[in-house]
């Protein structure tokens, strides 16, 4: 019997970096392009950054619902050859004039207006002037059916946020904020039509997801999808579910979530997210959390988790504190969540985000699991130390990437390491000009061991800091980079298709 290969290789892209003339990437012919790309290219994988609703900010880490997906992926082209929009109705908006980057001022202005329209000529809204189709109707009918625990809540709380000027949950008048039975009811009956509106787009969002993600499938590509450990407070999930978060009876958070100060940040990071009422979980069996995960196995095939530390211990800083100077560590749930998950969701594939400081107890969580870690090569080159995320200091049982996309691009990196490091990067990789120095990077992490080897697009393309997805702990020209969309040739697909099979990941 043949002996099957587990080595594979991957590419990291957002899907809002997928070239667009709609002003974000989306489910549209460029992403079912993109994975033929990664086809001929000899990839196994296409990693994403999270799906949800973003809010402001635009980071896919702060969205509006964990079980949600961003209306601003559906696909404008195939609306139209639906016949739900015209090309006409699409050029009236303006998406941004930057090619290589996402103006969501612009996206947020246009996108919604143009979904209202093909709304309204589905036939499913109150103000349709024609009946939907049947095969329409009872698709419709059927998802919102099937996903009634989260759609019902999320639909009416974007409908409640937009009647509230956009303004957050805890700000709206007591029967809503506190979400009594009455007040709810005549929320829906007041907001029925724009309640529909958001199912109508969750309903869009699913059906053109399932249509990529089966086609990327079919290519023999699996999509690695990211979820968040945190919700965001000002979200269906913690407006429709306060019982399953640390607040108080006015439903505010007593503590927050973030990090303590470090090397990094004199002043720590202040997330500001709800933090979660472990024992209420434990006594349900987690049930809201095995309902979250079993969702994200539907939308992705493997699931990378977040902040893996936090499950272990989480810093807990107190709701209203200006920084994360004043906290405390506090125990997760540990290994009981992964167990159960096991038991009630079965064997998944899963993998660990454990970045920075990791203690004693975070390490044995992440071997009890199982799950690999991650390795990444922008974090190796310190020549006062031997550190972990140096290759030959890798088991099979772990994700190699370049860099992720908190990290600058490769190339950037590199040019901005100081010169004891650059000297030792130089040693280490052999890097003998400063030609394709991206390529020497590339080549490490697919020499490794490591069973998987994740690469950002950017540093396949040698692209510099104009190409970083997010930089940490800042506000403002994250999240925006984008392909123009002519990269994406034949001989780049060949070269990393030679380089994956080198070493042995085809």
């Amino acid at each position: 019997m043949a002996v099957k290969k587990s080595r594979k290789c991957g590419v990291l892209l957002p899907v809002s970096s997928i070239p667009s003339k709609y002003g974000i990437g989306s489910f549209s012919k460029e992403a079912y392009e993109f994975i033929d790309f990664l086809h001929d290219a000899g990839q196994s994988y296409w990693q994403i950054l999270p799906l949800g609703p973003t809010s402001y900010g635009d980071s896919p880490y702060q969205s509006f619902s964990t079980f949600a997906g961003n209306p601003y992926f559906i696909d404008i082209e195939k609306l139209i050859n639906d016949n739900l929009l015209t090309k006409k109705d699409a050029d009236r908006y303006d998406f941004g004039s930057e090619p290589e980057y996402v103006d969501y001022a612009a996206m947020y202005k246009s996108r919604f207006k143009l979904l209202r329209t093909a709304y309204e000529n589905s036939g499913l809204s109150e103000k349709s002037k024609s009946k939907s189709s049947p095969e329409l109707k009872k698709a419709f009918d059927t998802f919102v059916e099937a996903n009634k625990d989260w759609v019902l809540d999320y639909s009416l709380f974007m409908a409640l946020k937009n009647a509230n000027d956009g303004r957050s949950w805890n700000t709206w008048e007591e029967g809503l904020r506190l979400r009594k039975k009455d007040a709810i009811k005549k929320a829906f009956d007041k907001y029925s039509d724009e309640v529909r509106f958001y199912e109508f787009q969750q309903y869009l969002f699913a059906a053109q997801w399932v249509e990529l993600k089966g086609y990327a499938n079919s290519k023999g590509i699996d999509i690695i999808g990211d979820i968040p450990i945190y919700v965001a407070f000002d979200s269906a999930d913690t407006w429709a579910r306060p019982e399953l978060f640390q607040l108080d009876e006015n439903n505010l958070p007593t503590d927050v979530a973030g990090c303590p100060p470090d090397a990094f940040s004199a002043t720590g990071q202040l997330w500001g997210n709800p933090l979660y009422k472990w024992d209420y979980h434990k006594k349900t069996g987690y049930e809201w959390w095995m309902k979250r995960l079993a969702h994200c196995f539907d939308l992705y095939d493997v699931v990378r988790i977040d902040h893996f530390r936090g499950f272990d211990e989480y810093y807990a800083i107190p709701y209203g504190s200006p920084n994360a100077i004043i906290g405390e560590w506090r125990k997760g749930p540990g290994i009981d969540l992964f167990d159960t998950m096991k038991k009630v969701l079965g064997k998944r594939r899963v993998i660990a985000e454990d970045l920075g400081f990791l203690t004693p107890s975070v390490i044995k969580l992440v071997q009890k699991t199982g799950f690999p870690g991650m390795k990444i090569l922008q974090f190796a080159f310190d020549p006062r130390e031997e550190s972990d995320y140096l290759p030959h200091n890798y088991t099979k049982n772990c994700i190699v990437y370049t860099g992720t996309h908190d990290n600058e691009t490769t190339l950037a990196w590199y040019n901005q390491l100081g010169r004891k490091d650059r000297a030792f990067a130089k040693k280490y990789m052999n890097i003998k000009t400063n030609k394709d120095i991206t390529w020497e990077f590339i080549r490490g992490a697919l020499a490794s061991v490591s069973d998987t080897a994740i690469i950002p697009m950017q540093d396949y393309l040698g692209l510099g800091s104009s190409a970083r997805i997010n930089t940490p702990s800042t506000l403002g020209g994250n999240w925006q980079w984008r392909l123009k969309g002519d990269e994406l040739t034949g001989e780049l697909a060949d070269r990393m298709k030679d380089m994956a099979k080198l070493y042995g990941r085809v």
